[in-house]
């Protein structure tokens, strides 16, 4: 283990952190910097069976305990203060959080960054592992056993697989950008999400292969030099989630170890192709249910491809829970390096871990940006109450509420069909669920249905506003229930397809908000192959070909259904 001081930082030195740093709020009473920072690196921390995990550990500089927050993941724990524009850097900044008098753990599970053990990727033993951290976390002479968690994507992962495990020192969580059942993140209801998946498992391959003294050599102190400097670092305020699979795709070119990284990813992409056992001890949604500490939980409307249906999830899971709060944010409100929400997750964590009142849990519990509107929005449920309205599929092209007969056809190797509205009279806000209805007939036993659906400005300009996926072999859903009743858990069983007879297919896009303005058009395309010319996949996440051939025909009694709020 290595101890470093670094320079105590006050109000009047901190650094401006990119993105949006709250739901459009003022909080009171939240601690201030007042503290340098002691570091300690590659603390050893032995879990129930042994094994010995790695952590780099910031706290103040200062005499006393303090609450301390947690951040878990595969991800080198070595580069989280790097400050470069990727999506692994997502422990949160801890020169934001140690001075305001906040202990940062920052930990490589099993087999990752020098950590021993194997990777399970979010496994059974990898939640046993997170209760043996906050447990000791809380046992440790700067640490008042007050303990909370911090981190995007996987770091919001490994948050919820604490919670429910129910660690009695867990005080609260604050999961941005998460995923409750790793099935559906790897597999968009059938379909292998391959764009995604394949380069991030190699990423980790390649990363777990590289030594402490590689991450933490003079290379890597230049780079962290040159991202500090303030107009580098602003232009970083817009990284999204295509330019992370680029990054993936580089880093994922190296060399890295077989095993067991190519086993995760057959196993992944190949063994277990629908919902079977393997993926249920990866689903948190059936393990939640119990959980009482408070959860902050959030998103981007982006983000629809990965983590935005996991909001979403995590919200239904905990619907018994009290102490729930969630925000959806806008484009670009969680860019790389994450440090945005810091102001907001302060004030949760002040609240909670201090007992300052903060105001955090003033007003409704859900918070969302409304693109295209530019404003925030509040409702005390999900979705929020409205009304729905159905436009058909027509075979003049159309998008619009009267069914006019026909169909329309295409080949699977080609980009498929476009729908769009005439031009909009009003504007609509569209806040929820949303689903195609879908009738179709195809000429092969299988085939995969892709829906994007757009707003398109009078100027011709083109927004991406969320997607939705199905093999259409896997269209049929078994559903179990929870404790309230209602259906939490869906699995899809697999029935090929009739040929040339109509099959109805219910598409789930993933839900999300938008104000279509005046003037704007509602445009809906339907593919079969998003990795050919002529397709966009939202944020590059493509998926695995069927590979048959089929013509799919679409009737005009299929139907795009939109929640209204207006």
């Amino acid at each position: 283990m290595t101890t470093i001081e670094t320079t105590p930082q006050t109000a009047h030195d901190q650094r401006e952190l990119n993105g949006p740093q709250t739901t459009g709020r003022v909080y009171r009473n939240l601690s201030r910097p007042e503290h340098g920072i002691r570091r300690d690196n590659n603390v050893q921390i032995t879990m129930r069976d042994g094994t010995i995990l790695l952590a780099d550990i910031l706290r103040p500089d200062a005499p006393g305990t303090f609450p301390a927050l947690l951040a878990a993941a595969p991800y080198p724990r070595q580069v989280q203060d790097l400050g470069a524009p990727v999506g692994v850097v997502e422990a949160g900044a801890s020169d934001f959080w140690v001075p305001r008098g906040y202990v940062h753990v920052i930990v490589n599970l099993r087999g990752t960054g020098g950590s021993g053990g194997e990777w399970g990727f979010f496994d059974e033993r990898e939640r046993h592992d997170l209760y043996d951290l906050v447990e000791w976390i809380a046992a440790q002479p700067w640490c008042d056993g007050e303990v909370g968690m911090i981190g995007i994507s996987y770091y919001a992962m490994t948050q919820l697989e604490a919670a429910s495990q129910q660690p009695p020192h867990l005080k609260a969580v604050f999961p941005l950008d998460v995923t409750v059942d790793a099935y559906e993140a790897a597999n968009h209801n059938g379909l292998v999400n391959a764009g995604f998946m394949i380069p991030w498992l190699k990423t980790l391959g390649v990363l777990a292969g590289r030594s402490d003294r590689f991450f933490r050599s003079v290379p890597f102190r230049l780079l962290r030099k040159l991202f500090a400097v303030p107009a580098v670092h602003r232009r970083f305020a817009r990284t999204g989630g295509a330019a992370a699979i680029r990054g993936l795709r580089l880093i994922s070119r190296f060399r890295y170890a077989d095993q067991p990284w190519n086993g995760l990813l057959r196993a992944i992409t190949v063994d277990h192709p629908t919902h079977d056992d393997w993926w249920d001890e990866r689903d948190l949604r059936l393990r939640l249910g119990g959980v009482r500490i408070p959860v902050y939980l959030g998103s981007e409307w982006t983000n629809v491809p990965l983590h935005l249906p996991g909001l979403f999830e995590a919200w239904r899971a905990l619907d018994g829970n009290p102490n729930v709060r969630m925000s959806v944010l806008g484009p670009h409100g969680l860019p790389w390096p994450w440090e945005s929400m810091h102001i907001e997750a302060l004030a949760w964590y002040d609240h909670w871990l201090k007992g300052r009142d903060t105001g955090i849990l003033d007003g409704p519990p859900i918070r969302y940006w409304l693109p295209g509107a530019q404003e925030w929005r509040t409702a005390d449920e999900w979705p929020p109450p409205g009304r729905q309205i159905a436009l058909h599929l027509n075979q003049d092209g159309f998008l619009d509420e009267p069914e006019r007969d026909g169909a329309r056809a295409y080949d699977t190797a080609t980009p498929g069909l476009t729908w769009q509205t005439a031009p909009l009279d009003d504007p609509l806000d569209m806040v929820g669920e949303l689903e195609l209805d879908l009738t179709a007939t195809a000429t092969a036993p299988d085939t995969a249905w892709i829906a994007l659906l757009q707003d398109v400005a009078p100027d011709g300009t083109v927004t991406d506003v969320t997607a939705g996926w199905l093999r259409a072999s896997m269209r049929e859903l078994d559903e179990a229930a929870g404790s309230d009743g209602r259906p939490v858990l869906t699995r899809r069983t697999e029935k090929p397809v009739p040929l040339g007879e109509p099959v109805r297919y219910r598409i789930p896009l993933v839900p999300n908000a938008r104000r279509f303005a005046h003037g704007h058009r509602i445009r809906l395309t339907l593919s079969s192959d998003d990795t050919i010319a002529g397709t966009r996949a939202m944020m590059l996440f493509t998926h695995t070909p069927v590979g048959l051939v089929s013509t799919n025909t679409v009737s005009a009694s299929s139907r795009l259904l939109l929640p209204i709020v207006n």
